[in-house]
């Protein structure tokens, strides 16, 4: 599988109870392979959380599989992980990156929170590396650094 191009992406956000076992597994197997085996971190992917989220599922034609989750993130609204609404998960399939497809997922998400609950304050916790990245969608550093799971993060908020 090569890199998928952002623009061949379909994008669906849908809540827990309306994803299907496939699209379950797919979520399940891609968060896994990205946060548990890439990342070398054992944690408790499966938090209790998704049932109270929306996903956003990104996926693209891949040939002889069918359609193939590249791209996901979790949506919060305000009051549930933070005061603000948010976003988490965020996960790009290894082989899909390169093609601007993260930077996608980021926007898609924005976009999808804002339609789902209006336009306000979305706060995330982000894995400190991945701080440039971003604030390159408007996310500022507001000073809470912690570590997660043996993992440096940041807490950061995007004002409308």
């Amino acid at each position: 599988m090569s890199a998928a191009p952002a623009h061949s992406v379909q994008w669906q956000c849908k809540p827990f109870d309306a994803l299907t076992a496939a699209e379950l597994y797919g979520v399940l197997q891609l968060r896994s392979e990205v946060f548990v085996v890439e990342q070398a971190c054992i944690f408790l992917d499966m938090d209790g959380s998704d049932v109270d989220a929306l996903h956003l599922l990104g996926t693209q034609q891949q040939t002889g599989q069918g359609d193939v989750l590249v791209a996901y993130a979790r949506l919060f609204p305000a009051g549930v992980k933070y005061a603000e609404a948010s976003i988490g998960r965020v996960v790009t399939r290894l082989s899909a990156r390169g093609n601007g497809l993260g930077h996608a997922l980021i926007r898609e998400a924005m976009a999808a929170l804002v339609s789902q609950w209006g336009i306000q304050p979305i706060r995330i916790g982000a894995q400190a590396r991945l701080k440039a990245y971003y604030t390159q969608h408007g996310f500022v550093d507001v000073g809470k650094p912690y570590v997660e799971d043996g993992i440096d993060h940041i807490e950061m908020v995007w004002q409308p």
